[in-house]
């Protein structure tokens, strides 16, 4: 009896598993979501709102890339200020993904494993950078990425129900500012 009723909680799990062919990470991991959300209400598993779960999802597709930007910049940059930056990204978001990570499964909130296709796109033309121009587009990028990471993270504050991941949101919120002062300033300087 235990195994029919843990075949049948899994069903719509493995059901969503055979639909995300050809998705992307983070498609896949909303379709996941979604599907732990619907069969929730005959079994409660997700103990979070939908709002806070889609943050959750989001704020680790830009987390990783983040990091994953620090990284190449930490690597490829000419200017050291921006080889610093870099490395401030990797060590923040790195930090930030940890607690995405904890709040998520928490939650039984599932996260992208990579990041999404968008996301890919934007690390393999950074990629082909080199030199002044990388650096230059490294910072651009930063500016753009923090400005639109402060805007999801504000809107999130707003809707999301979930006490811990409110916090966790509005914790950050600072330091993304922060990033974002540092990227302008720094942007300005290599003109």
């Amino acid at each position: 009896m235990k195994r029919r009723m843990l075949l049948l909680l899994a069903l719509p799990f493995a059901i969503g598993a055979c639909n995300n062919e050809g998705k992307d990470s983070v498609e896949k991991a909303d379709s996941l979501n979604t599907a732990k959300t619907d069969s929730a209400t005959q079994h409660p598993v997700i103990t979070t709102d939908e709002e806070s779960t889609t943050f959750l999802v989001h704020a680790a597709n830009g987390g990783m890339a983040e990091v994953q930007l620090g990284e190449l910049a930490s690597q490829k940059a000419v200017n050291a200020k921006v080889k610093d930056f870099g490395k401030m990204m990797v060590n923040d978001h790195s930090m930030a993904n940890d607690k995405v990570k904890t709040l998520a499964a928490q939650r039984n909130v599932t996260l992208p494993d990579s990041v999404g296709n968008e996301k890919k796109k934007e690390l393999d033309d950074m990629m082909m950078k080199k030199g002044t121009d990388f650096d230059k587009a490294f910072m651009k990028k930063m500016v753009n990425d923090h400005e639109t990471t402060i805007d999801m993270f504000s809107q999130a504050s707003d809707k999301v129900n979930d006490p811990e991941v409110k916090t966790f949101i509005d914790n950050t919120l600072p330091k993304l500012k922060m990033h974002l002062d540092s990227a302008k300033a720094i942007q300005k300087m290599i003109k």
